[in-house]
């Protein structure tokens, strides 16, 4: 039986970044989830979950690596892997990835290497130039592009070009496949395998894409996002069909992974899981009326068109304790520049329903953004303000990063103002969380003045929290110390203290 190896790399992390997240990569134990369904041996080499306090320095000084090193990921590769898959979520880890993927090639001469995820998606022709180690690069949903892929190289055919969703070498030249579709019938995919995967290091150390309220599990109740915001890849990876799981089902799968891991939480890997009202009041009925006690967050940003107060208070009495908002701008023009369809009035609205029935809420802006003005930025501190004398709970201005995948970043191409994508760019990507190091894509911001906005923006919203909430404050300096945090702040600063 053939073996196929699924690697995950380390991740990597600013030295002086706020904030960083070591999570269950649900991804690659869908695709290792389908293949085993189909009788392959799957091997699972995992850095992060196998080393997952382990931080390692880097080419670059401004950098970490979280996870196993490159040599003890190759080494731990099994010798007869006929096929080797290599995640490559994001961009600003290609540097990293890349290295990785030459590494492997030194070891596995002749065993098709191939990768998947977001960046490889934005870049497949890119990624293979860069990377002579690369023989394929999968794009989008992995699932059933990965079961036809390795029948094909396992069977020794050179035919990829029938392979829908991929793009390979033809004489050592990149060629794109005809695209495949996008999964519909969600609750027809295979579970992830995560017993193949390290999960108890996760679980016992609470770690998970939300905070750290105990032994937490990652799930997706939907895919995709209707929306087509310019900053965002997700158009390009998903498409902008959004498909929701069948309630019934994915609430069953929940109790399965509560009853034989003791899941104590759960976390939502969507990108936009409140969409349809009546799918999540279907959702949360089923909790509250299973008596089961448990808590569950939604850590991407999501909308508020249906989260009014209704909803908000079911959502608190199925025991969502976490949810963020991502409002990205607080200036109106920004954001139909950017086609963030949302009415600022609304999702103010929505916060406060959220906030008043006890949901902790933190909310994402980028400032910077392509022909942003002062005037703009100072109009999204103000709405920063007005979020934290509503209560909310966290907030954080990141600096815009034109990545790979998304319409600004075509833009910036076309307009010659990203002329190079090496690896200073990709690290570039990496900085958002490193308050010491900013980079303005505004033709009327500098770098320097950007990077002041940001400081003042995040310290005056924090001062007015605690000015209106000062008991909030003691709160946060106790979890900070303490094995379990309540916010997003809370969790960068205990991850923070323990790097120190």
């Amino acid at each position: 039986m053939p073996v196929i190896t699924l690697v995950r790399p380390p991740v990597l992390i600013a030295k002086r970044g706020y904030g960083t997240y070591t999570c269950p990569p649900i991804g690659l134990a869908y695709i290792a989830g389908s293949l085993v369904e189909k009788g392959h041996d799957v091997r699972v080499v995992e850095a992060v979950g196998e080393a997952p306090d382990q931080r390692l320095p880097t080419n670059d000084l401004r950098f970490l690596s979280r996870g196993l090193g490159l040599d003890e990921i190759i080494a731990r590769v099994p010798a007869e892997s006929d096929v080797i898959a290599v995640s490559a979520m994001f961009s600003h880890e290609w540097p990293l990835t890349r290295d990785l993927l030459n590494g492997l090639r030194t070891r596995f001469a002749d065993t098709p290497i191939v990768a998947g995820g977001e960046h490889v998606t934005a870049l497949p022709g890119f990624s293979l130039e860069n990377c002579p180690a690369l023989d394929v690069a999968v794009l989008g949903e992995g699932e059933e592009t990965m079961l036809d892929l390795v029948e094909a190289l396992v069977s020794g055919s050179s035919n990829l070009a029938e392979i829908s969703g991929i793009v390979y070498r033809d004489e050592g030249t990149p060629r794109h496949s005809p695209a495949r579709p996008r999964m519909r019938a969600l609750d027809d995919i295979p579970p992830p395998a995560w017993g193949l995967f390290p999960l108890e290091r996760y679980l016992e150390r609470g770690y998970g894409f939300g905070v750290n309220r105990g032994r937490s599990m990652p799930v997706l109740a939907t895919r995709g996002c209707p929306y087509q915001c310019t900053f965002c890849s997700s158009p390009t990876m998903w498409g902008t069909r959004w498909v929701a799981r069948d309630v019934d089902l994915f609430f069953k799968e929940m109790m399965e992974y509560r009853e034989k891991y003791q899941i104590d939480n759960f976390d939502f890997y969507d990108l936009t899981a409140i969409v349809k009202k009546s799918w999540i009041l279907q959702f949360c009925d089923l909790v509250i009326d299973s008596g089961v006690s448990l808590t569950w967050q939604l850590p991407s940003g999501t909308r508020s068109e249906a989260i009014d107060g209704e909803v908000a208070r079911r959502l608190y009495e199925s025991g969502c304790r976490n949810m963020s908002y991502a409002p990205e701008s607080g200036s109106v023009a920004v954001l139909e520049r950017i086609k963030k369809k949302i009415k600022l009035p609304i999702m103010k609205q929505s916060m406060r329903d959220a906030v008043a029935v006890g949901i902790n809420c933190k909310t994402n802006i980028i400032i910077g953004f392509p022909g942003e003005t002062h005037k703009e930025i100072w109009e999204t501190i103000r709405f920063c303000v007005s979020m934290a004398l509503i209560g909310v709970h966290d907030m954080s201005i990141y600096p815009f990063s034109p990545y790979p995948g998304t319409e600004l970043f075509d833009d910036l191409q076309k307009a010659g103002r990203i002329l190079t994508l090496n690896d200073d760019y990709f690290f570039s990507l990496a900085t958002y969380t490193d308050l010491t190091s900013t980079t303005s894509y505004s033709e009327y911001i500098s770098d320097k003045v950007l990077g002041r906005y940001r400081l003042f923006g995040m310290l005056l919203y924090y001062t007015v929290l605690y000015l209106r909430y000062p008991w909030r404050l003691i709160r946060t300096l106790r979890n900070v110390f303490s094995e379990q945090q309540e916010s997003r702040l809370e969790l960068s600063l205990r991850d923070l203290l323990v790097r120190v």
